[in-house]
């Protein structure tokens, strides 16, 4: 659970953008706040239903724009690879062909 949580947390600061108002609204209660769905439903005077359905479809659509534009994909291969150059660079005699080939693979991520 707390992996799924994680997850669609950071799909959330990637794609917050492009839900509508109420949908940032029940996402960012639920996830970042912690409330309950009866804490949103009784917030927002609808059913505790009509939130849970909210939220899974909005689940579902981050996960969508996820699949297409990959953002959060790229984001996770990005700090491996700066990861990579920082263990790089701490060697006593760090070899110049793996940087060169680490940037180049940080540069086919955009």
């Amino acid at each position: 659970m707390l992996e799924k949580t994680t997850r669609i947390n950071y799909l959330y600061d990637f794609y917050y953008s492009l839900l509508t108002p109420k949908q940032q609204s029940y996402m960012s209660l639920y996830y970042l706040d912690d409330y309950s769905l009866g804490e949103i439903a009784e917030e927002y005077d609808v059913s505790r239903q009509a939130v849970y359905d909210n939220i899974k479809r909005t689940e579902a659509m981050l996960e969508e724009y996820e699949e297409k534009l990959q953002l959060f994909q790229k984001f996770q291969e990005r700090a491996k690879l700066i990861t990579h150059v920082r263990e790089l660079l701490n060697e006593e005699n760090p070899s110049k062909q793996a940087m060169l080939e680490t940037v180049a693979e940080l540069e086919k991520l955009d």
